[in-house]
């Protein structure tokens, strides 16, 4: 428990669990949206806070950490992300490839049933790098679909992508915005814009409610990371039972005494038998 409350005291805006909380106030993430857009925005409506968009059972489910739509129903996905995963199979970087499905996903909530896919509003991803994904310097890389054959002709889909690099050293961004990426890398508070995050996140901290709710998700991980362990232990003994009795089989070992030997029933490993000849 001590711990816990530990951990929770030394969270920062790279938190998800804080990111949410502090982009849940209006004024901030539309403040973060009109500077890195260089646009007014009238007013923003949340949908979703934390929203999991999980079409089907057999997709995968992603977690949206805060969708706001605009007053011109522009709708952005605001993500915190810390670290630079690989696929350990591929040994390929996800992040593209997340961008793609996290896109497509919120396309496909975003349509209701029979409607045409002309009313699709303009959408944003926008993911909040603390690590440089292109490692070119760039303050922001934002993409479009445009034509290979004619570079100036774009597709007019109006779905954009952002990764902002906070270890950017080059481009054309506003003093907040330059701000806000030196709260995120350093904690440091440079501007009025950073001092209110700073501040937010010093009332969330104070807040009992608050400290409850991040107390409850972590215990809430933990049960989930330990039933996942469990399922995994289980399986890998019952894959390293099955090719034990498989080696046994090919001894020549009987199925009675290989089953007592594996832990694998009878029926079991008379199937690993039958699938032997």
């Amino acid at each position: 428990m001590q711990d816990l409350l530990t951990k929770f005291a030394n969270l920062t805006i790279q938190s998800d669990f804080i990111f949410k909380k502090v982009m849940s106030r209006k004024r901030i993430c539309k403040h973060l949206l009109e500077e890195l857009l260089q646009i007014e925005i009238a007013d923003i409506n949340y949908i979703e806070a934390e929203k999991t968009i999980d079409p089907n059972y057999t997709s995968h489910g992603i977690r949206l950490d805060i969708i706001v739509a605009d007053d011109k129903n522009t709708h952005y996905n605001l993500e915190m992300q810390v670290k630079n995963n690989k696929n350990p199979h591929t040994d390929t970087y996800v992040l593209p490839k997340r961008s793609r499905y996290y896109q497509a996903l919120l396309d496909f909530d975003l349509l209701q049933a029979g409607q045409p896919y002309d009313l699709l509003p303009p959408t944003f991803i926008i993911f909040i790098c603390v690590f440089d994904f292109f490692e070119k310097g760039n303050y922001v890389y934002t993409f479009k679909k445009r034509c290979l054959e004619d570079l100036e002709l774009e597709l007019p889909d109006e779905a954009t992508t952002m990764l902002l690099n906070t270890k950017g050293t080059h481009g054309n961004i506003s003093k907040d915005l330059k701000s806000f990426y030196d709260y995120v890398n350093n904690h440091i508070v440079t501007t009025d814009f950073t001092k209110q995050i700073d501040d937010e996140i010093s009332y969330l901290k104070l807040d009992t409610k608050v400290r409850r709710e991040y107390m409850l998700m972590e215990a809430r991980l933990l049960d989930e990371r330990r039933e996942g362990e469990a399922v995994g232990f289980a399986k890998g003994e019952t894959n390293a039972n099955t090719a034990t009795a498989k080696r046994l089989l090919s001894m020549g070992l009987t199925v009675q005494d290989i089953a007592k030997a594996t832990s694998l029933s009878i029926e079991q490993v008379e199937a690993l038998k039958a699938d032997q000849t």
